[in-house]
């Protein structure tokens, strides 16, 4: 019989500020939670944990018993991930719409096999890191995104002092898995347009009501025509802004969702060129 995992270990995301046990990506958005920026509320999973219950040792099930059974993202959130010199972007998994702690369990199961891929070793191996993953998982509530997207504070290939914004319709793994092409913007450092560029985003990933993602066709309308208005990029320039507040430097990689007019941040790390 397995082990069940004390209720505490299973750490509220605000809470989850030990980058050493939790991990970069919870590290950064429980210190956004705690300064009231809109992060999606959820738990932390620090990496012995994770062992524990791959190992047979443990089993969220019990923990989850009394919480909402999603839809929830489960991301990695390795030790060194998310960090100045290494984001791991796109190298380890996340598993969408997950519902019910049979699946919860399966979805941190497979994150953390996901440190092991081939691709993620010769990451850490091309960055000088530990070539033994600690791998804890973030478990955070899911928004139905009607756009999404991520927000470069600074332009992550010429360096120049703008904002650049990729978003498209629906979830946006479409935008980091290249699914599609999305819309482009540029603004100025004080947040003025500067350029807007449409993308041809003929594929959304939306989150049904019973929590499972699927693929569907964007109508043709809507297909080349610009998600963000001038309200969704002001309030962006504003979520930017709030972050150099928080984290106390002015470069940022944002993943964002709006829900309506509402934003939310789903994940921030530094930006860096690997």
């Amino acid at each position: 019989m397995t082990k069940a995992l004390r209720p505490e270990v299973l750490t509220p995301l605000e809470a989850a500020a030990d980058e050493a046990t939790y991990g970069g990506k919870a590290a950064q958005l429980s210190a956004a939670l705690r300064a009231g920026l809109p992060v999606p509320g959820g738990f932390a999973l620090g990496w012995e944990s994770v062992r524990a219950v791959v190992a047979g040792s443990a089993d969220l099930g019990p923990v989850m018993a009394g919480e909402t059974c999603g839809p929830w993202a489960v991301r990695s959130s390795a030790v060194g991930e998310d960090s100045a010199g290494a984001s791991f972007a796109g190298t380890h998994l996340s598993v969408l719409g997950v519902v019910g702690a049979d699946a919860l369990l399966d979805a941190v199961r497979r994150v953390h096999a996901s440190a092991l891929d081939p691709g993620a070793i010769a990451y850490r191996e091309q960055h000088d890191l530990d070539p033994a993953p600690r791998m804890a998982v973030v478990l955070q509530e899911m928004v139905a995104s009607e756009v999404a997207g991520v927000l470069f504070t600074r332009h992550p290939l010429t360096g120049a002092s703008e904002r650049l914004i990729e978003a498209s319709w629906g979830l946006g793994e479409v935008v980091v898995s290249g699914q599609v092409t999305p819309d482009q913007y540029r603004l100025s450092a004080d947040g003025a347009p500067l350029e807007r560029t449409p993308g041809e985003k003929d594929l959304a990933l939306l989150l049904g009501p019973d929590g499972v993602v699927a693929e569907h066709d964007v109508e043709p309308g809507l297909v080349e025509a610009l998600c963000l208005d001038d309200a969704r990029l002001a309030a962006l320039h504003r979520l930017a802004l709030a972050c150099d507040e928080v984290y106390g430097v002015p470069d940022h990689d944002i993943e964002f969702a709006f829900v309506g007019e509402r934003l939310y941040l789903l994940q921030r790390r530094p930006i860096t060129h690997g």
